[in-house]
């Protein structure tokens, strides 16, 4: 081990490796419920190049090697399973290129949304890129790489990776491309109309290689933001409400969410639309256009707008939203679990009841809710339950309603999304074999010597 972290300091310098006992156990575990693993050596890469030679050096000793990027993504997929090297890409922070014209930016893979964010709104204020709800340290490129979403999800397809124009990658063999428009002119514009190759690295959990540049699309920053917010007590009607709000297509965002915390919510289901334009008129009759579409509705007097205080509605137009964050360390002891699915916009009642017969049966509290994707293409539908970390037996029964989400969420008929590894399990059980064959040549062919983040997507 003496030699391996010289070599690793020889390639990053000796202030960015660790083998102390301390800061493993940090890089060991996440704020969800997965056992803890420690790795051997903590590495923060300053460029590509030194990813490359990591990348080398771990092959030719077979030393497993887990990127990582904000460490906020829960479910254990920078958990280093098979000890090794975990790869921290935060020193990697560069907004390299922002290209007002064509829209879109270019970052290194630790350029975290809130560092994108702060420098758009400085030197760009006309442009901003989709922000997910989670803290700002979260990265781009960790983002992008599980399919995330945010606050522009009736933007584009509405996933963030649909939004990529270009990525740079270290395969696990060591080898380094780029794909997109970036692979054969200077632009980063598009990954259209090249053989595109990036989903190869989208989705698998970082078994494939490193992302190490990410070129994502921005999107224009109107001048006007408001929000409305629509409630009902009939959750079978959801469907069809959303559906209404979708097919006016003035909505920037729209968030269905059920909780019994705080108490106005408690029996209820709340929409959350949000609009933007860039100017009050266009807003206004943005806004009047909602309210003409659920009018059939709210006139029975059975479901309605709600009106909201100045005060209130600047928590529903935050983005990102920190709802969510709160409502993580509500029973204290830092530990949250968050399973998401993503499924047909229709599923979404029988998620919200099978979400709180499951929190029902272990007897712990819930929030649950969904994002609409694109124009109703899907639901990004999350089951997100908070646990106190000292509470051995909450830990336990949070991981035992885990299990069940994940299964139920199959069975409702869509995929849980950035599972951990049981979870990946299910997945891979009711695939078709052709597909998992297809993607176990993949990772042989991109990771020859199985060192990427080894324990993940693994296909028997």
């Amino acid at each position: 081990m003496d030699k391996i972290t010289e070599r690793l300091a020889e390639i990053v310098g000796k202030d960015y490796v660790s083998t102390s006992a301390e800061e493993r156990f940090i890089y060991s575990r996440d704020q969800g419920v997965q056992q803890p693993h420690m790795p051997d050596y903590v590495v923060l890469p300053d460029n590509a190049r030194q990813v490359q030679e990591i990348i080398h050096l771990a092959n030719n000793d077979s030393i497993p090697v887990v990127p990582m990027g904000g460490g906020l993504v829960l479910s254990g997929l920078t958990i280093p399973l098979a000890g090794g090297i975990v790869l921290d890409m935060k020193r990697m922070n560069r907004i390299l290129e922002v290209n007002e014209s064509s829209h879109y930016a270019v970052v290194e893979a630790g350029t975290s949304q809130g560092m994108l964010d702060a420098y758009l709104k400085k030197h760009h204020p006309r442009l901003k890129h989709s922000l997910p709800d989670a803290p700002p340290a979260a990265t781009i490129a960790g983002n992008i790489a599980i399919h995330g979403s945010g606050h522009l999800s009736q933007s584009e397809g509405g996933f963030h990776s649909e939004m990529v124009t270009g990525l740079e990658v270290v395969l696990g063999s060591g080898e380094m491309v780029k794909l997109g428009s970036c692979s054969t002119v200077p632009g980063w514009f598009s990954r259209a109309p090249l053989p595109d190759l990036a989903g190869l690295f989208l989705g698998w959990n970082g078994t494939t290689g490193v992302i190490t540049k990410v070129g994502i699309k921005l999107f224009p920053r109107p001048r006007f933001h408001d929000v409305l917010i629509y409630m009902t007590e009939d959750i079978d009607i959801a469907p069809d409400i959303l559906f209404r709000i979708i097919e006016t297509e003035v909505a920037e965002d729209i968030n269905y969410a059920l909780s019994p915390k705080p108490d106005y919510l408690n029996g209820f289901q709340m929409i959350v639309i949000n609009l933007v334009a860039n100017t009050e008129i266009e807003l206004n009759m943005k806004k009047k256009i909602i309210r003409d579409a659920l009018y059939d509705y709210y006139k029975t007097k059975e479901s309605g707008f709600m009106p909201l205080p100045p005060a209130m509605k600047g928590d529903f137009l935050e983005a990102p939203q920190k709802a969510l964050s709160k409502f993580a360390d509500v029973k204290k002891g830092g530990g949250f679990e968050y399973v998401g699915a993503i499924m047909p916009v229709e599923k979404i009642p029988d998620a919200c009841r099978e979400g709180v017969r499951i929190t029902d049966r272990y007897g712990i509290t819930y929030s649950l809710g969904a994002r609409i994707i694109g124009r109703g293409h899907s639901a990004m539908f999350f089951f997100a339950y908070p646990f106190n970390r000292a509470d051995t037996q909450d830990i336990e029964k949070v991981s035992h309603a885990l299990e069940d989400t994940n299964a139920a969420a199959l069975k409702l008929g869509g995929i849980p999304w950035k599972t951990e590894v049981s979870g990946q399990k299910l997945i891979l059980e009711q695939m078709e074999p052709q597909t998992s064959s297809l993607m176990m040549k993949i990772k042989s062919l991109l990771d020859p010597n199985g060192i990427m983040n080894p324990g993940n997507w693994e296909v028997k």
